[in-house]
């Protein structure tokens, strides 16, 4: 899994929502995983939940990125991993090549994506 390109990610946002202040806890995520129909599919980077319902085909079970939805993605997006033990909160350990990634992957979404809220229980140091 790579970084989006550079062409796609510059194209024009999308129109969102203003963000959303909804505080949702690690535990609470988990219930957003696309397996549920009918609820929406999140995703968290840095702490930042975004709906990705939109994109049910990529995060819904059956999606080449379910192993990001109900979760906070951003270890997993920095390192370009989609390995399960990968899809955590705790990105401290990426070094400044794939924390670029990982700032790259939260501006896309930021541009495509409406923000929910925040997980509340991901220490400070590694949100945004």
């Amino acid at each position: 899994m790579a970084a989006p390109n550079p062409s796609f990610m510059s194209a024009p946002p999308a129109s969102l929502p203003p963000p959303g202040n909804k505080q949702l806890r690690l535990a609470d995520l988990k219930s957003f995983d696309g397996t549920q129909p009918g609820k929406p599919i999140y995703v968290s980077i840095k702490g930042t939940v975004f709906d990705v319902t939109s994109r049910a085909e990529s995060y819904g079970p059956a999606g080449a990125y379910h192993i990001f939805a109900g979760k906070d993605a951003s270890k997993g997006l920095g390192s370009s991993s989609l390995k399960p033990e990968d899809a955590v909160y705790d990105w401290s350990g990426l070094n400044d090549k794939d924390k670029k990634v990982l700032g790259d992957w939260f501006s896309f979404f930021q541009k495509r994506y409406p923000i929910v809220g925040y997980v509340a229980d991901i220490p400070a140091n590694l949100r945004v």
